[in-house]
């Protein structure tokens, strides 16, 4: 018994091939942002720590200087001679800390910028 030969016909060949071209460079354009969107990924993420520890070092900071301004501000209430002394040192920290708390809001404001446009 003879087995008969079934010849693919070259069209579909050429149609069979071109889909594999096809799909080899659809994958390798796929893994190629793939790539492209992990080393982005990765670049926000260090961006994202970086800012973080910015900021936390910087509020450290901060609360470091408000406790101090604090602590001179009622040392100076306690050697305050009289309630009108008293009064005048009491507004004189309010406008001062009023004053510190927006540059430090400003600083906070400012890092976030930063790290947005990076």
């Amino acid at each position: 018994m003879q087995t008969q030969n079934f010849e693919i016909p070259t069209e579909l060949r050429d149609i069979a091939e071109k889909s594999v071209d096809q799909a080899r460079n659809a994958v390798g354009a796929l893994m190629t942002n793939a790539h492209k969107a992990a080393d982005q990924f990765q670049k926000g993420g260090q961006t994202f720590q970086d800012t973080l520890q910015a900021a936390v070092a910087k509020g450290f900071d901060h609360a470091q200087a408000n406790a101090s301004a604090a602590f001179d501000h009622v040392q100076k209430l306690v050697r305050s001679k009289d309630l009108r002394e008293a009064y005048e040192i009491q507004a004189e920290y309010v406008r001062s800390q009023f004053s510190t708390l927006q540059a430090q809001a400003k600083e906070f404001g400012n890092l976030a910028q930063s790290a947005a446009s990076r």
